[in-house]
C-alpha cells in the first residue's frame, strides 16, 4: 500500500489532465479565499495601520541583522516548531498534523503532475510520503479532535459538538482518511466500495480547500506575519508605546473595525492582523 501510487489507477477512468485541473483549480480556490478573507476581516488594512502606529511609536531603530535575526527566530520558532503552544501535547498534534498536511500536499503535486500513469514508473519514496503525511493528519488530528480540545477539557462539551471554526479541521481529516481507503482499497477488487470512497475524498478536499474564507485555513499564512509583527515592536520599543485603542466595544471603533467581536474586552485583534478571534476552539 505505502509503495503504490494510487492516482495511476484514475488514468483508466479519466485523463490525467483532468486531476491535474483539479489540483490547479484547489490551488486558486485557496489563493482566492484567502485574498478575500484578508479583504473581508481587514486584516492588511489593520496590519498597515498598526505598522504606522508601530514606526511612530518605536524607541529605537532595527538594522538589517536585527530584522534578519527576528525573522530567522519567528521562522524557526513561531513556524516550524509551533512554540507559541505551551502545552505539549496540543504543541505535538500540531506539529504532527501540520506537517503530515505538507507532506501530504507536496506528494499529491508530485504523483499528479510527474508520475500520473504506469508508463513513468514512480519512485517509491513518493507514495511513501503520501500515505505517511497523510496517517501524520490523522494521528495529530483525531488526538485533538477527540482529547485535546479545550471546549472538551474545560467545559465538557461532547466531541460531536460542532461549530464554524471546526470546518477546516474536519475537512482535512476528512480528506486523508478517505484517502487513506480508497488508496488501501486499490487492487481488493471491490470497485464499487474503491470508487465510493474515491469520491469522498474528493468532497473532503473540496470543502477544504474551497472553504478558505469560511475555515481556518487561512490561518496558517497570517500566523508568520502576525508573529513577525509582534516581535518588531517588542524589539523596537513600541509595543509599550502605542496608544491605546480604547474599549474595542466603542460603536465607532466597531463600526471601523465591524469584525471585532464584542467578547475580546479592550484586547486587541488577534495578534495584529485584526483577524476575528473566537472562543478556545482553535487549532
Amino acid at each position: 500500500m505505502f509503495a503504490n501510487n494510487p492516482f495511476i489507477d484514475l488514468a483508466a477512468l479519466m485523463p490525467p489532465s483532468a486531476i491535474q485541473t483539479y489540483v490547479v483549480l484547489m490551488f486558486i480556490l485557496v489563493v482566492g479565499g484567502t485574498i478575500l478573507d484578508t479583504i473581508h476581516k481587514s486584516s492588511a488594512k489593520y496590519f498597515f495601520e498598526n505598522a504606522k502606529k508601530s514606526q511612530a511609536a518605536r524607541v529605537r531603530e532595527l538594522g538589517g541583522g536585527e530584522m534578519m535575526s527576528i525573522a530567522v527566530r519567528t521562522v524557526a520558532e513561531d513556524v516550524l516548531t509551533s512554540a507559541e503552544f505551551c502545552n505539549p501535547r496540543r504543541r505535538l498534534a500540531h506539529l504532527l498534523t501540520m506537517y503530515g498536511f505538507v507532506l501530504f500536499v507536496l506528494a499529491t503535486v508530485v504523483l499528479v503532475f510527474a508520475y500520473p500513469t504506469a508508463e513513468t514508473a514512480t519512485p517509491v519514496i513518493w507514495p511513501a510520503l503520501w500515505h505517511i503525511g497523510a496517517l501524520m493528519v490523522c494521528i495529530g488530528g483525531y488526538w485533538f479532535w477527540f482529547f485535546i480540545r479545550v471546549d472538551v477539557a474545560a467545559e465538557g462539551n461532547p466531541w460531536y459538538r460542532i461549530v464554524r471554526a471546526d470546518l477546516f479541521i474536519l475537512s482535512l481529516l476528512g480528506t486523508t482518511t478517505f484517502g487513506l481507503i480508497w488508496s488501501g482499497l486499490q487492487g481488493s477488487g471491490a470497485a464499487g466500495s474503491t470508487m465510493l470512497f474515491f469520491a469522498l475524498f474528493v468532497i473532503a478536499s473540496t470543502v477544504l480547500f474551497g472553504t478558505v474564507l469560511w475555515s481556518k485555513f487561512a490561518h496558517m499564512f497570517f500566523k508568520p506575519a502576525a508573529a513577525f509583527q509582534k516581535r518588531m515592536i517588542k524589539a523596537d520599543g513600541s509595543q509599550e508605546n502605542l496608544p491605546d485603542l480604547g474599549e474595542l466595544t466603542d460603536p465607532e471603533l466597531q463600526k471601523r473595525y465591524p469584525d471585532i467581536p464584542e467578547y475580546m474586552g479592550t484586547n486587541p485583534p488577534h495578534m495584529g492582523l485584526g483577524i476575528k478571534s473566537e472562543p478556545a476552539r482553535h487549532y
